[in-house]
């Protein structure tokens, strides 16, 4: 479908270490599928560039346009979890500050093998402000619940943006209207003269 045929299009990240599940959480959202066979998503691990400049645009242009993004981690790699903080700062260096953030906990069909505990997750979140639910691609328990969750998140974050006037800049002042005062005829003491703003 073109764009036009949508009241609304999102760009929606995942990104976390490789193995976490990422590429099985999207194709059973959107294709109600699981791969036993899945491989290595090219493209993804990105952030591990050492500084080298070479790597900065590909890094900003994964992210750009971005409305939220999905921080994955595998609830049996300990590992996964700790990482997830150097990708929140990466995400939060190259994207716009209202952007959703949302952990993910995936694999959560193997709690009896679990390294992350819910506990340190929450803790993690609230520190962090950020939304959270554990899934199971595998199972699909809460894959579609998360995307839906960060959906109406984005949504909302829209509509204040169109009721408060703001445009794609976030720290720009509110947009509104040039009113002209005009005291010598009474049926036309206020009026817009210039609409100022974005969609």
């Amino acid at each position: 479908m073109a764009d036009e045929d949508y009241d609304y299009l999102f760009k929606v990240v995942l990104i976390g270490d490789s193995g976490v599940g990422k590429t099985n959480l999207l194709s059973r959202f959107a294709r109600n599928e699981f791969s036993f066979e899945s491989k290595s998503t090219v493209g993804v691990e990105i952030w591990d560039t050492a500084g080298q400049e070479r790597y900065r645009a590909i890094t900003s242009a994964y992210y750009r346009g971005s409305a939220a993004a999905l921080v994955v981690y595998d609830v049996t790699r300990h590992v996964t979890f700790e990482n997830a903080e150097r990708w929140l700062r990466e995400l939060r260096n190259h994207t716009d500050a209202n952007l959703v953030v949302m952990l993910v906990g995936n694999k959560a069909d193997l709690g009896h093998i679990r390294a992350v505990s819910l506990e340190e997750a929450q803790a993690f979140v609230q520190r962090e402000r950020l939304f959270f639910m554990e899934t199971s691609a595998l199972e699909s328990t809460n894959v579609e619940n998360a995307f839906t969750r960060v959906l109406t998140q984005i949504h909302q974050v829209v509509s204040n943006k169109k009721v408060l006037g703001v445009g794609a800049d976030p720290s720009a002042l509110p947009g509104g209207q040039t009113i002209k005062l005009n005291t010598e005829n009474d049926d036309d003491d206020v009026r817009a003269v210039k609409k100022t703003g974005c969609c």
